[in-house]
């Protein structure tokens, strides 16, 4: 059996929604509407699961999603327009502005916006910050033996590692940045993180799958 490596980590994400303000109100309508449909925000990520729960328990609201990757997302409202199947999105910071460019997020501003870091939204309400994550390791310990604990010790060894695809995925692309920091790099300089990732693919080691578990 080939040792598998898989990377995980906690994505910072962003939420879009086509509502303005939290009232009696807006209760009442998503009440009528009776669901909201969701992309990218499963059960299994982010506890979305007692999300969706408390959305059924507090105003008797279904809840229904379709699960993809970032661009996949922005791709499908940008596709269907005005028709939208998705009430609501959850992607990758990095794909914030992107949406803003495709024209699909519509301004939001919770009840809660002042709290929130100039960093972590867009000033017209576009996108906001809804949670941040922490860089993880999962290894199967069955058949790994020797468990990495740095970037370096995944050259060290002979780990098939896979950590999701760059084009399509912001948590891929996380996981690129956090080996270029923990490599000595910055956003303005990847070549540490290039040449780490070069060196396992040459190796072939670098194993482009869903890093989904």
């Amino acid at each position: 059996m080939s040792k598998k490596f898989f990377l995980s980590l906690g994505l910072v994400v962003l939420l879009f929604s086509n509502s303005q303000a939290i009232d009696e109100n807006l209760i009442k309508a998503a009440q009528a509407e009776g669901r909201v449909n969701s992309l990218a925000m499963p059960d299994t990520w982010a506890n979305w699961k007692d999300t969706w729960a408390d959305l059924k328990n507090l105003y008797g609201i279904e809840h229904s999603d379709t699960d993809m990757s970032s661009a996949q997302e922005i791709a499908k409202f940008k596709a269907e327009k005005k028709n939208a199947s998705g009430d609501i999105g959850d992607v990758g910071a990095s794909f914030g502005e992107i949406a803003v460019k495709q024209g699909v997020a519509q301004p939001f501003k919770t009840s809660y916006w002042d709290q929130i870091p100039t960093w972590a939204k867009d000033k017209d309400g576009n996108w906001l910050l809804a949670y941040t994550g922490t860089i993880a390791f999962i290894v199967n310990k069955d058949v790994v033996k020797d468990i990495p604990k740095t970037w370096q010790d995944l050259l060290k060894g002979n780990y098939k590692i896979t950590v999701g695809d760059v084009s399509v995925a912001a948590q891929a692309v996380s996981a690129v940045l956090a080996a270029n920091y923990a490599l000595s790099g910055d956003e303005k300089d990847l070549s540490p993180a290039l040449a780490f990732f070069n060196t396992l693919a040459k190796q072939g080691r670098l194993v482009n799958n869903d890093v989904s578990i």
